[in-house]
């Protein structure tokens, strides 16, 4: 890559990574301004993503079919769009994006909101089943101050649902700005050459990469735990010189519940392993993902049909979908043991108040080292809310934030150990739970032992994987998030 376009390319990052710190400075509610859940990218005309910050993988990897769905309108040069319908290119109803015109192209920008309205305050119910149950759904629509404000009026703590809107439109008026800025330094004609030129350069490098990878077809299966059932998912990987399949043939129907994924999210998951067995530092565009193509049955977990229920598949089953294809392709090449495999969805709140977070736990061990502690793994890649930060905004305590000491699985290298956390409700409200690994322990590789599964509490009493549940004042909730399995048969004393 000359010089040029090096410095072009890092110009664009720089653009999305501005994004995503106006956002998080701007925003209103914790999640986004103190967990980080969030994600921005820049696009051309074509509808190709060109740069990416280094934010959520979930978001990112499905952000292509939501430019699509948005091109697909004929957006104007002052449009702003929003979106968060899981079936033309969103994740789930909390994630919402909005795609804006710039002078070469879109500026995406996708925020978990703390709410969006449904049956359960923070929109992620444990039990729903359609998408109605989850929030207001939102197809590719302009974005004014009319709509602004009929949208937020049918969620909670419309305020701060506000808010938080404004600070992505922020992000959205300060790329506007910064893309200009960019074209009047080397041309507008030299800046969109640099955009396709890091898009090809980008694909260039995967397909090298795939093709130092052994071919061949390799198969692997895992489990989600249903209320009642395990329900699988199958996935067969096959390489074949500079390209990559995955085929999620034989995996379960769409489900009753909510763990359900939208296309978009199976194939985040499959972009980002192929990121991370190719060229997991390459600078990110969409041409990292041309080599690769999903194919995944229509009405099942992993392509569900509308008008499916979709909360938990997005954060839970894009989990097991890495996990199934890592442990495919660990019959071809070396992969890490499995991590926790779940984000251990925690919301409460009322219609006073909504917060939510993800909790980090064990990642699995790999042929070479350790797997870390208390961090999120596959999709995830959000931060802890602070403790003084969570009991200012919200009638909450935070009572114990600690390492689960041991819960990593023994081997030559040990799994990382999961944590502990608990929250103490200082006034009623409603809890929902949404995690994994409860049933299924993360599996080791090569030998090494599992990690301990997690757990769930409420006032000492078990919870099953997926709850809902009133809480009185003084209340406390006690989540225990799975430990990483370890690598090898050598096991260590820790």
């Amino acid at each position: 890559m000359n010089i040029e376009l090096q410095v072009l390319g890092s110009a664009l990052r720089s653009v999305a990574e501005e994004m995503g710190a106006v956002l998080v400075r701007s925003a209103f509610s914790a999640n986004i301004k103190e967990r980080r859940d969030c994600s921005a990218a820049l696009f051309d005309e074509a509808g190709r993503m060109i740069a990416q910050a280094e934010h959520i993988p979930v978001h990112l990897g499905a952000m292509p079919d939501a430019v699509a769905a948005v091109i697909a309108e004929r957006p104007q040069r002052d449009d702003v769009f929003v979106l968060n319908d899981p079936y033309a290119g969103g994740t789930h109803l909390p994630d919402l994006t909005l795609v804006s015109r710039t002078d070469v192209g879109f500026a995406v920008t996708r925020a978990h909101h703390a709410d969006v309205g449904g049956s359960e305050p923070g929109s992620m119910p444990a039990g729903s089943r359609t998408l109605g149950d989850e929030g207001v759904v939102i197809p590719p629509t302009r974005l004014d101050e009319q709509v602004l404000a009929d949208l937020v009026s049918r969620m909670r703590n419309p305020e701060e649902r506000r808010g938080d809107f404004r600070a992505q439109l922020a992000a959205h008026h300060l790329a506007d700005r910064r893309v200009a800025e960019l074209c009047e330094r080397p041309g507008q004609d030299r800046l969109v050459a640099a955009m396709d030129e890091l898009f090809a350069y980008s694909e260039r490098v995967v397909r090298a990469a795939l093709a130092r990878l052994p071919d061949g077809r390799f198969e692997g299966s895992d489990v989600l735990e249903a209320a009642e059932e395990d329900l699988p998912i199958r996935a067969a990987v096959t390489i074949a010189g500079d390209e990559i399949s995955f085929d999620l043939a034989g995996t379960a129907a769409q489900h009753d519940g909510n763990l359900n994924c939208p296309l978009s999210v199976t194939k985040s998951a499959c972009y980002f392993v192929t990121r991370c067995l190719t060229a997991p530092d390459l600078p990110s565009s969409g041409g990292a993902f041309a080599p690769v193509s999903v194919t995944a049955p229509e009405g099942s977990l992993v392509n569900a049909r509308p008008p499916a229920a979709v909360a938990a598949g997005n954060v839970e089953t894009s989990c097991r979908i890495v996990d199934c294809l890592f442990a495919a392709l660990g019959s071809a090449i070396p992969v890490p043991a499995q991590g926790q495999g779940t984000m251990n969805n925690l919301t409460l709140g009322n219609e006073r108040f909504t917060y939510y977070e993800t909790l980090g736990g064990g990642q699995g061990a790999c042929p070479e080292a350790d797997g870390p502690s208390a961090v999120h793994v596959t999709l995830s890649n959000t931060l802890t809310t602070p403790a003084e930060a969570l009991e200012l905004a919200y009638p909450l305590r935070v009572e114990r934030h600690a390492l689960r000491t041991g819960s990593g699985g023994a081997g030559r290298h040990l799994g990382g150990d999961g944590v502990v956390r608990e929250l103490r409700a200082l006034e009623a409200c409603r809890l929902s739970v949404i995690s994994e690994r409860r049933r299924h322990a993360p599996r080791g590789a090569e030998g090494g032992e599992p990690g301990a599964p997690g757990r769930n509490f409420l006032n000492g009493e078990e919870l099953p994987a997926k709850a809902t549940r009133d809480l009185a004042p003084g209340d406390l909730v006690r989540i225990e998030t799975p430990g990483g399995g370890g690598f090898g048969t050598e096991p260590r004393g820790r």
